[in-house]
């Protein structure tokens, strides 16, 4: 992969993090009453806490990225395809979606927060995922309500096109054995969890006073995660499980390693359910996207992963169509083939056993209906 002639030539490519965004009027269709009727008769809106400032035309999204007729960033596969898909020879892309805040991290009426996460599955499906052979999709839950969440797991988590069970990171613990239920369905049904940073975490203090802190400090609340994963035994109760964190980057995790590591040599006693090293449970079972990518040399690169003791922890994102995107043509210093391979494609293959094989050199252009 790299450049050829001034062009991007993709061989192999899978992007982790693909923001497809839903309009609250394309769900009515998959709603029924009475929660159809709050939001077409009551103008219901879910709770938003935190006012965006980035520095960027269009908000949360890249300017460019605008469909044409003047819907929002990620409302229209035809313009994805276009500007992202075609443009990167994407072999496969993985929809994280862009409910905001998730079903998971609605506070009470559980019984709403299903509804809209079940209609965003049956919206997905219909409209994205049975319209591109490249694209996979994550099934959404009210994780609050485990086994409302394991109904909707059973109920689409057996379509061949869902790869991983999409979880916000805020204020929720997720190794809590109250969610184990749904752990237990993931692994069921093939599936994988993805976790992607929703809310300013709430963990220690209240919310930082300016969007610059929370996007600086996006990697504590993934760090906060997956310690919590890994030392409630998550992935010892459930072997074949495993855990892609999203767009909080990976330079962090080196230090979380050494850090869980110490701490396990000290206070294993605490946590007799866990039967490996820390460092090793999240070699053998957590991913790390690219996005947002630091600048970084070559050198720099290859520290972190010789600190890490693996290739195969990083897997590509490139965020779209958010203002952070990280284009594959320029998001990664100029490594070796080996090794960019396996970050743009073979690690996130390995993870998703849900993926089909891909024959060829180049990207997938298959968009017909599956």
């Amino acid at each position: 992969m790299g450049y050829r002639g001034g062009s991007w030539v993709a061989r192999r490519l899978i992007d982790t993090d693909i923001h497809e965004r839903v309009l609250y009027e394309d769900l009515i269709t998959y709603l029924e009453n009475p929660w159809k009727r709050y939001i077409t008769d009551c103008h219901w809106l879910q709770e938003k806490h935190m006012p965006y400032t980035q520095p960027a035309v269009a908000g949360v999204d890249r300017a460019d990225a605008r469909v044409p007729d003047g819907r929002p960033a990620g409302t229209d596969l035809a313009f994805m395809q276009q500007q992202l898909l075609d443009a990167n020879q994407h072999s496969f892309g993985v929809l994280t979606g862009a409910l905001d805040p998730s079903p998971s991290s609605m506070h009470g009426w559980y019984e709403m927060a299903t509804a809209l996460a079940s209609a965003y599955n049956d919206w997905q499906i219909e409209n994205w995922l049975e319209k591109d052979e490249r694209l996979y999709g994550s099934v959404h839950i009210a994780a609050q309500d485990p086994q409302g969440a394991v109904r909707e797991i059973e109920r689409v988590g057996p379509h061949p096109k869902m790869v991983q069970i999409l979880l916000p990171i805020d204020d929720n613990l997720w190794g809590d054995p109250y969610y184990h239920p749904i752990y237990e369905a993931a692994e069921h049904h093939d599936l994988m969890i993805g976790m992607h940073h929703n809310e300013p975490p709430t963990h220690f203090g209240r919310w930082p006073r300016y969007f610059i802190e929370w996007h600086t400090l996006i990697p504590t609340s993934h760090m906060i995660q997956v310690s919590n994963m890994v030392y409630n035994g998550v992935f010892e109760k459930y072997p074949q499980l495993k855990l892609m964190m999203i767009e909080g980057g990976f330079t962090y995790v080196p230090h979380l390693m050494r850090k869980m590591d110490q701490q396990y040599t000290d206070l294993r006693h605490e946590v007799p359910w866990v039967k490996r090293m820390p460092s090793r449970i999240v070699r053998e079972h957590v991913r790390f996207t690219t996005q947002p990518m630091e600048e970084m040399s070559k050198h720099d690169f290859l520290q972190f992963v010789d600190q890490m003791g693996s290739e195969d922890i990083i897997c590509f994102s490139t965020d779209y169509p958010h203002w952070d995107y990280d284009s594959p043509a320029r998001a990664l210093p100029a490594l070796g083939e080996p090794l960019r391979q396996k970050i743009f494609f073979d690690n996130a293959k390995a993870f998703y056993p849900k993926l089909p094989e891909v024959h060829g050199g180049g990207g997938n252009r298959e968009t017909s209906s599956v």
